[in-house]
């Protein structure tokens, strides 16, 4: 199955490789940034424009919870591992790391000076990567909070990072 979310405001599913759409959710008010699976497949969390990030349930085929404290668009999202946690990455500056099962945020991450574009789990840990429009990527502890190292070395915005 692939994913995607698009300036239309819709998140679907697709079939691989026939490309029939499986399943359009509907509910976000901006377009949406970033779509990832929980790693169980059941589920599915979306970031949008319009500074939410909704979690969504494929057998009920709705949104089950939204997410807000972003005061910006919400540029990116990603899944935990466990399946229990999401982050977010904002336009207000700000990452969030959302507990599931308490509906709550967690820590907000606080460091980068500009626009964070990405976020990114590494699997089976506690680390987080962000990248930001500040030319910078910063690793975090997401079980303290705290950023833990700044790469840099960019010249122009840096848009998205990935583990290896």
């Amino acid at each position: 199955i692939v994913l995607t979310g698009g300036d239309d405001r819709l998140w679907k599913t697709w079939g691989f490789p026939d490309g029939n759409i499986l399943l359009t959710g509907e509910g976000h008010t901006d377009w949406l940034s970033g779509c990832c699976f929980r790693p169980s497949g059941t589920q599915l969390v979306t970031s949008s424009a319009d500074t939410t990030v909704r979690i969504w349930d494929l057998s009920r085929r709705g949104c089950v919870l939204t997410l807000r404290g972003h005061s910006r668009a919400v540029r990116g999202c990603s899944w935990h591992s466990c399946g229990d946690f999401v982050a977010s990455a904002s336009a207000d500056g700000t990452s969030k790391i959302w507990d599931v099962n308490s509906e709550r945020c967690r820590y907000t991450l606080r460091g980068h000076e500009e626009s964070v574009n990405s976020i990114e789990f590494l699997p089976f840990s506690s680390t987080v990567l962000t990248s930001s429009a500040d030319k910078t990527l910063s690793l975090w502890d997401v079980r303290t909070g705290l950023r833990v190292y700044t790469f840099q070395g960019h010249v122009h915005s840096c848009n998205h990072a990935t583990f290896n």
